[in-house]
């Protein structure tokens, strides 16, 4: 007999996650069933759980998570590149629960070698392609503003192309992270106008050929604009999610920046990207296992977006672990 319910989380009010039993999915044609290994806690978890006018509550079972991992269980009548038993990452809108349903399109199967290894499908293939999107050659100056997940991996990135990488971020464990990851120099970010005039004597007052914006919020996108050198580009690689932005429109023209917007909505330039990110890690190019530094159960769900929205001292990413 088909079971038919599952353990689900659901965040009930502002700062409130039940643990409710839901019904399990059913794959339509296309689909897949997914019985969840993980997935981990994203930045842009944190407002639908912090609360703000534009959300209702209770949220759906298992909402928003959408950075998860796990085993095919099930599979739709025209689902033909998977099997059960297949492990896999994907992208969806209800991981914070023990299955989830995927679009085929939207699923990466997972190399036998990643066995036993997180893969938070989203983030990295994100990362990827807001690498790909920067257009990073070796030899460029490039300052990645924000050293969290997002930013680590784009950095690190960086550094294997060759380019010269100029890492601010606000917290020291951040700066660590980027020294291990290979950055040239490290800045803190405390001081607008020091640090522009850091990477002006780091720069021999040329600026950066490329900076990428990693944290989604106003100061940061200031000073990124700050820092990118005349027909330089602009990554905006935050996510700015909690109301308007005011930009240097001034300054954007008169040094004639190109400036790219590097989030994707296309579930196969997601997957794509969910690829590269796969082949790095195969290939020893890249080792994200360094930013998952917080592990939850479900039962935990809670703390860990306490801890995402807090971010102690040593915190790069959360995971919940089923």
């Amino acid at each position: 007999m088909r079971t038919t319910l599952m353990p689900a989380a659901v965040i009930a009010a502002p700062r409130t996650f039940e643990i409710v039993e839901a019904t399990k999915p059913e794959p339509k044609p296309e689909e897949l069933l997914v019985r969840l290994e993980g997935c981990g806690v994203c930045a842009s978890n944190l407002d639908p759980w912090e609360g703000k006018p534009w959300f209702t509550y209770p949220m759906e079972a298992g909402a928003p998570g959408h950075e998860g991992w796990g085993i095919v269980e099930e599979v739709g009548n025209s689902v033909t590149e998977f099997l059960p038993g297949d492990r896999v990452g994907f992208l969806s809108t209800h991981a914070f629960a023990r299955y989830d349903i995927a679009h085929q399109q939207s699923v990466l199967k997972l190399h036998p070698r990643m066995d036993g290894w997180p893969f938070p499908a989203e983030p990295l293939g994100c990362a990827m392609n807001v690498f790909e999107r920067s257009q990073i050659k070796k030899g460029s100056t490039v300052a990645i503003v924000g050293v969290g997940f997002l930013g680590a991996i784009v950095l690190r990135l960086a550094v294997t192309a060759g380019a010269r990488v100029i890492a601010i971020t606000r917290r020291r464990d951040g700066l660590e992270i980027a020294k291990q990851y290979g950055a040239a120099v490290c800045v803190p970010m405390e001081d607008h106008w020091k640090i522009i005039e850091e990477v002006k004597r780091i720069t021999d007052g040329r600026l950066c050929d490329i900076v990428i914006e990693a944290t989604g919020k106003q100061w940061p996108l200031d000073l990124s604009t700050e820092i990118t050198a005349e027909r330089g580009k602009l990554i905006i690689a935050g996510y700015h999610q909690d109301g308007a932005r005011q930009i240097n429109m001034q300054l954007w023209n008169w040094r004639g920046l190109d400036v790219i917007n590097a989030h994707e909505r296309n579930p196969e330039i997601y997957v794509r990207g969910m690829k590269a990110a796969l082949e790095a890690i195969t290939a020893g190019q890249l080792d994200p296992t360094l930013l998952y530094s917080h592990r939850y159960s479900l039962n935990e769900i809670g703390e860990a977006f306490e801890t995402a929205a807090s971010r102690p001292t040593g915190f790069q990413k959360a995971l919940i672990i089923f």
